[in-house]
């Protein structure tokens, strides 16, 4: 009787601790543009798509906006492009509880450029090496300012900032991609490809000259046939050569991250603990 007891007032103050209607998860953040936020049919149409690819009401997830003011931090100086606050479209869910290897997911029905193979190796430039991570636009975008929004969940859920430098080498990558493909005939596959095998070459060499890359990204052009300009191989070679230099930064994040993630998995209160000590009253 007195086991009962303790139990019903355990699972009494269980509900005390749980509001009604609560499902929020630290560890899923959505990042909406600050265009698509602001327009109440746009946001409408974003909601359903991560709703159909996931398990969560998007009511019960954390939200960000992302604004032009935060995409030109980075754009201005890569590109020198500059967005106005009707332009910030691409929206973005980063999910950590599906944590064992970085997934990238497209909405390729309305990001119309950038490819989640592009996404997991700017991704992976920054040292973000898990995750799920869905991408959308209520219409068509290229998805180049996705990308800051995306870092911007992982920082939100992790609360470890991503060095300004790292940020500036992924999103230098994600836009050099694209340029070349909006002003070339190779197709975005072949060239996520040629990118992730260079950077491979230059990770394991530890190749910091910039001639050096060149001639690595030529001698993969024509074995695989790739018809870029030779300005594109230059930028492409730019790119990664900035990627290569801040591996330092790059390891010093990856290991506050990964304090937090040990932290998360082995102190945080567990609820499935909590049920299961009720149930050995019983």
């Amino acid at each position: 009787m007195r086991k009962i007891t303790i139990a019903i007032l355990a699972l009494i103050l269980v509900g005390m601790l749980i509001p009604v209607g609560f499902s929020t998860d630290s560890n899923v953040v959505i990042t909406y543009g600050e265009t698509t936020y602001a327009n109440s049919n746009y946001k409408s149409n974003v909601d359903s798509f991560f709703e159909s690819q996931t398990n969560y009401d998007v009511d019960n997830v954390g939200s960000k906006i992302i604004t032009a003011d935060q995409v030109n931090k980075v754009s201005s100086s890569i590109t020198g492009r500059t967005y106005n606050s009707n332009q910030i479209l691409s929206s973005a869910l980063v999910d950590l509880n599906d944590n064992d290897n970085l997934q990238v997911s497209v909405d390729k029905s309305k990001i119309t450029v950038i490819t989640g193979d592009m996404y997991i190796s700017a991704l992976k430039s920054a040292g973000i090496t898990s995750g799920h991570v869905y991408v959308t636009s209520p219409v068509s975008a290229s998805g180049e300012s996705a990308l800051a929004g995306i870092m911007n969940s992982y920082e939100e859920v992790t609360d470890v900032e991503i060095p300004d430098s790292v940020k500036q080498a992924a999103n230098d990558e994600i836009y050099t991609e694209a340029e070349i493909i909006n002003n070339s005939n190779v197709s975005a596959d072949d060239l996520s490809k040629l990118v992730d095998d260079v950077k491979e070459e230059v990770s394991n060499d530890n190749v910091t000259d910039h001639s050096t890359i060149v001639n690595i990204i030529n001698n993969y052009v024509q074995t695989n046939n790739i018809n870029i300009t030779n300005s594109d191989i230059e930028n492409l070679a730019d790119s990664i050569q900035q990627v290569q230099n801040v591996q330092d930064d790059v390891s010093n994040y990856q290991s506050q991250v990964s304090d937090f993630m040990d932290n998360a998995t082995s102190g945080d209160f567990s609820l499935d603990s909590l049920f299961d000590w009720i149930k050995s009253f019983f």
